[in-house]
């Protein structure tokens, strides 16, 4: 295939980048990369529009979820605004015609998977958001779709998904091969056998229509196109089938936590319904440095059943559109980049050159020529340095160095903002750093959570809280700390002798004590947020609480009420947390910045609910330092990213206010996303002694995080097993290049203590400025 191959509107975007469509034989499937994930969208749309106006019948499937936020918008503002100026330039610009609007009505809609079972009245079902955003977003015709509404699949008259499958929703696949043995799984066996049934004729309707013609989907954790999930065959076709657990990680958060999602099955069309039309247009999207891995794989290996995108292949028209981080290890491309660039940065070369001395299990300076000559990558760094081989393996060697003896370094006088989008993103991000600087008594420090991260809280933790509360509510304890004023919400007092009568139960290892703590904040909680004056009002108020959790599925979306209630959940963690190390409520913030709404697609900061915060933040702390969760890329609707434009913009207008341009600004990163080392400017030295302290505070404070209902998909267990594995595989890389002896035989007893290494980027305002704009430019193109 050439770059003649693509259509007019991928032609156009190829106009915009130093890269070809496909470096064969490496890569074997054309690819577009573009700068971030709004370009993403707007690229898919206008290729979509394009297919559609020479299909106006023709099959569509289109992706759920977060990855097609960008996509939706477009394609929705382009038809609204087809016939005006400004979008008629913008199309014939990109490659459409704009003298043919498509119509989308005449279009046939195939729906690509779903949970099982799954009421589709459930705002988190895809039949649901499908109705929303296609159908009425669209509009699509829903006569000319297939859709898949679990009421309607394998149920008969009088049948309802609970009274088959129960409360809990569990389909036991093995009744497709044994014999029932009770009256209710015969009934589920014939269920079972129906829904069977209807897959198989879900895909026959799908054939009889020609298949897909335009497949359109983003890629999973493990690599799953639609929920085919690595190992599935490449000639699947549609059927009910259980997934992975990367997969049900991944789903938790729609479906109200890992407990809900690892009992759910799923209906999806097969890899086999995708390809079966060899004329289709099969599109992946992907954003972000977290796909790189898993996009390398669909583009550059094999067809393999590991790796269920590259059943792609076989289709001429299949493409990858991808943004600069998802395409960050496609070798051929790095490769031409390096080949392309003027000049080297330092920061380039050390990333090769780290590379290769992990590739290669070798200390930096003991790379020799015939190591250099045998990586590509490596070989054209070594052309373009002009200082040689010695020269620049030392260069790397002293830069690694000097970042560990930066970070075993501690501040003092110094005034520190720590901000996190999450309530746990700064002890997963950077703990033993702020720890290290607590120590040092001239030190001031303020936690500042600025969203309500209510998400994170399930039903099942609130009500735990009114069984505990409703327990000691009546207690001779209770009633005499009421009759006191000591629930008064605006207490600081009194918050904080929630937090240390708690900590003293988890010292002395006695839950009642704890739970007594966590019993008086959720009291305090219930009056703050709605005002109950009486223990009687309050007593009203749980049974309130437990009738509206009763009539709640997982994953719903809260009231306005509840939202805040679980907020205050969360901040109560957070106190607890920065407790640990002595710091009083009065020192941890909570903003709840407006954007954060909870939706499916959240709105952007604005000045007023989201900038003006932060900058009244600012103006009572005056940090010295202030700490951002720095996104490695414009990668989405992500909470990460709408906080750091949120805190750049009010750091901007603070600065301007004040003339305090020497606040520095710390970048971190967690679990979610990692520097490579060339990234980070700050390595600190961590121990097993703090690891220990971490998992610790992390198990004992985040409540609502310690059974993960809303875990990565890399890890099965709480986000600090997590942290650790990161740490220390960033100090394994280290210890490649430097050597074990350097760590081990070093003088500080610090460093020959360190078994992890945390990551930080510290900036000047200039320098997170520049950083941020790029950031924000990056979004507002789209």
């Amino acid at each position: 295939m050439t770059d003649a191959d693509l259509t007019p509107v991928e032609r156009q975007a190829l106009v915009h980048s130093p890269l070809a469509s496909l470096y064969a034989p490496e890569e074997r499937i054309p690819t577009l990369v573009v700068d971030n994930f709004p370009a993403l969208g707007k690229l898919a749309a206008l290729r979509f529009l394009e297919w559609v106006q020479g299909n106006p019948e023709g099959v569509v499937s289109l992706p759920t979820g977060k990855t097609p936020e960008h996509f939706i918008r477009w394609v929705q503002r382009l038809l609204a605004s087809w016939d005006t100026p400004e979008i008629r330039g913008e199309l014939e610009a990109s490659g459409v015609d704009p003298g043919r609007k498509p119509q989308m009505s005449g279009l046939h809609f195939v729906q690509i998977d779903e949970f099982y079972p799954i009421e589709p009245t459930q705002a988190n079902s895809f039949f649901s958001y499908l109705k929303r955003f296609y159908l009425e977003g669209f509009g699509l015709r829903e006569e000319r779709s297939l859709l898949m509404d679990c009421r309607q699949i394998g149920l008969q008259n009088g049948q309802t998904l609970q009274s088959v499958w129960g409360e809990e929703g569990i389909v036991d696949l093995s009744l497709r091969y044994r014999a029932a043995a009770s009256h209710v799984e015969a009934t589920r066996k014939q269920v079972l056998s129906r829904v069977d049934q209807w897959c198989q004729q879900y895909e026959d309707r799908i054939r009889a229509l020609g298949g897909i013609g335009f497949f359109l989907g983003g890629i999973g954790p493990d690599g799953h196109i639609g929920f085919n999930v690595r190992g599935s065959d490449h000639r699947s076709t549609t059927r009910l089938t259980a997934v992975n657990y990367e997969t049900q990680a991944a789903a938790a958060g729609d479906l109200g936590g890992i407990e809900v999602a690892s009992k759910r099955l799923v209906i999806t069309i097969g890899l086999g319904t995708i390809t079966a039309n060899p004329g289709a247009c099969a599109i992946i999207i992907a954003a972000g440095e977290s796909k790189a891995r898993i996009i390398a794989d669909a583009i550059q290996q094999e067809p393999d059943i590991d790796f269920p995108a590259t059943a792609l292949h076989a289709l001429p028209m299949a493409r990858f559109y991808i943004t600069t981080g998802a395409a960050k290890l496609l070798g051929r491309r790095r490769l031409e980049r390096i080949e392309q660039a003027a000049t080297i940065s330092t920061e380039m070369a050390e990333r090769i050159v780290v590379d290769l001395a992990v590739s290669r299990n070798c200390k930096v300076v003991d790379l020799t020529a015939d190591m250099f000559a045998a990586d590509p990558e490596a070989a054209a760094l070594l052309a373009k340095w002009p200082a040689g081989r010695e020269s620049l393996t030392e260069m790397v060697r002293d830069r690694i160095v000097a970042k560990i003896e930066r970070g075993s370094q501690t501040l003092s006088d110094t005034r520190f903002l720590h901000t996190e989008p999450h309530h746990d993103d700064l002890m997963l991000g950077y703990l033993p750093y702020i720890v290290r600087h607590t120590r040092d008594a001239s030190n001031t420090h303020y936690f500042a959570c600025l969203t309500g991260g209510f998400t994170a809280v399930t039903n099942r933790l609130i009500l735990g809280y009114v069984k505990q509360l409703a327990s000691r509510l009546d207690s001779d304890d209770f009633v005499r700390l009421w009759a006191a004023g000591y629930f008064e919400p605006d207490s600081l007092e009194g918050r904080n002798r929630d937090v240390w009568q708690y900590l003293d139960g988890v010292a002395a290892a006695r839950e009642d004590a704890r739970d007594e703590g966590a019993a008086r904040r959720f009291l305090r909680n219930l009056i703050a947020n709605y005002g109950d004056s009486s223990r009687d009002a309050v007593r009203s108020r749980l049974g309130a609480l437990r009738t509206y959790f009763a009539s709640r599925h997982p994953g719903q979306k809260d009231a306005d009420d509840v939202q805040r209630l679980k907020s205050m959940c969360r901040e109560w963690e957070a106190e607890c947390i920065w407790g640990y190390f002595g710091w009083d409520c009065s020192h941890i913030l909570h903003l709840r910045l407006g954007f954060y709404t909870g939706d499916i697609f959240t709105p952007e900061p604005t000045v007023e609910k989201d900038v003006l915060p932060v900058m009244q933040l600012l103006q009572s702390t005056t940090p010295d330092v202030v700490s951002v969760a720095l996104d490695p890329e414009a990668s989405g609707p992500d909470t990460h990213y709408k906080v750091l434009q949120s805190i750049a913009e009010a750091l901007r207008r603070h600065e301007t206010a004040t003339g305090r341009s020497d606040i520095r600004v710390w970048g971190y990163r967690n679990v979610w996303y990692r520097f490579h080392p060339s990234e980070a400017n700050i390595f600190v030295p961590v121990s097993l002694n703090m690891f220990a302290i971490m998992h610790n505070a992390f198990m004992n404070s985040f409540v609502s995080q310690k059974d993960a209902s809303f875990p990565s998909p890399e890890h099965d267990g709480p986000f600090s097993e997590l942290a650790q594995r990161v740490q220390v595989e960033q100090y394994e890389k280290i210890k490649i290049c430097l050597g074990r002896e350097w760590f081990h035989e070093h003088p500080s007893a610090l460093i020959r203590g360190t078994r992890g290494l945390v990551y930080l980027n510290e900036m000047e305002l200039s320098a997170f400025y520049e950083r941020s704009r790029q950031l924000k430019l990056a979004a507002e193109a789209g």
